[in-house]
């Protein structure tokens, strides 16, 4: 089995592609152990010391490292490819039998900000997820504000804590969202 690496626009984070589905459709986000404790491979991935964060796109495995001077990845990337490895190579699940991951309950909107919501989701689905899914990363939908006109959005994997995300936010997406969707004057994280 050959695990690819690519670097992100995060430092702090690496990208592992096993060149098989991880989680086919959707995104997991663990941003703690705790938050990993039903899946096997993140678990076994939060037993090495120096990681932070796991993140499980449709096929690929981001890792995020602790802040330190010892945690270079010339030296956590081997352990990290060799959990990744054995985890595929014994076909083992994602997820704990019996784990429920459940996706949150999401608003409903109607009329005009029903329309509004369907256009904002359209292009973050079409224009923008594959992108940053290229870079390790996915952006959540999390609610429209129509007085404010602002768009809420969750960044997980690699954009959690990018030092470039807030450009990426305001320059990328937000300009892009306002020149299509004139009602939305501006866009934040969560």
């Amino acid at each position: 089995m050959f695990i690819q690496t690519e670097t992100t626009p995060n430092p702090a984070t690496l990208k592992f592609i096993p060149g098989s589905a991880v989680m086919g459709d959707g995104t997991a986000d663990f941003p703690d152990a705790e938050a990993g404790a039903h899946s096997p491979l993140a678990r076994r991935l939060f037993a090495i010391p120096e990681v932070e964060r796991v993140f499980f796109g449709g096929d690929f495995v981001t890792v995020t490292k602790r802040d330190g001077e010892n945690n270079d990845w010339r030296h956590l990337k081997p352990v990290i490819l060799g959990a990744i490895m054995e985890h595929f190579t014994k076909a083992l699940p994602l997820f704990d039998a019996g784990a429920e991951v459940t996706a949150e309950a999401e608003t409903v909107y109607e009329g005009e900000d029903g329309e509004i919501v369907a256009q904002i989701k359209e292009l973050l689905d079409t224009r923008v997820r594959p992108a940053v899914a290229n870079d390790g990363g996915d952006i959540i939908f999390k609610g429209f504000d129509s007085g404010s006109g602002t768009v809420f959005l969750h960044l997980q994997g690699s954009c959690a804590g990018c030092p470039s995300s807030t450009i990426t936010l305001k320059n990328g997406i937000e300009n892009m969202l306002r020149h299509y969707v004139p009602e939305v004057s501006g866009v934040e994280a969560v």
